[in-house]
C-alpha cells in the first residue's frame, strides 16, 4: 500500500484570480536556497496573496513560493504565531 507524502490542495474559488495561474508552474519551485525574485515580484501584485499566504501557512506547505513567501518565511510566521 502506498501512502501519499503530500495531499493535494483543494481548489478554492479565489485561486482563479491568482497571478501564478498565468505563468510556468516551475517558477514557484526554485532550487533550494534560490531567492526566486521573479516569483516574489509576481506575488507582490497578486490580488489573492493574502488568501494564498493563509492557505500555505495553515497547511504547513514546506515547498515552493506561496504569496511571495519562501518555506523559511512561512516557518518564521508559524513560529511567531505560536
Amino acid at each position: 500500500m502506498m501512502t501519499a507524502k503530500y495531499l493535494p490542495i483543494t481548489p478554492h474559488d479565489w485561486m482563479t484570480d491568482a497571478r501564478c495561474a498565468e505563468v510556468d508552474p516551475d517558477l514557484w519551485f526554485p532550487e533550494i536556497g534560490s531567492p526566486a525574485p521573479e516569483a516574489k515580484k509576481i506575488c507582490g501584485s497578486c490580488p489573492v496573496a493574502a488568501q494564498c499566504a493563509e492557505l500555505a501557512v495553515t497547511n504547513n506547505e514546506r515547498h515552493g513560493i506561496w504569496a511571495g513567501l519562501s518555506a523559511r518565511d512561512r516557518q518564521q510566521l508559524r513560529m511567531r504565531a505560536a
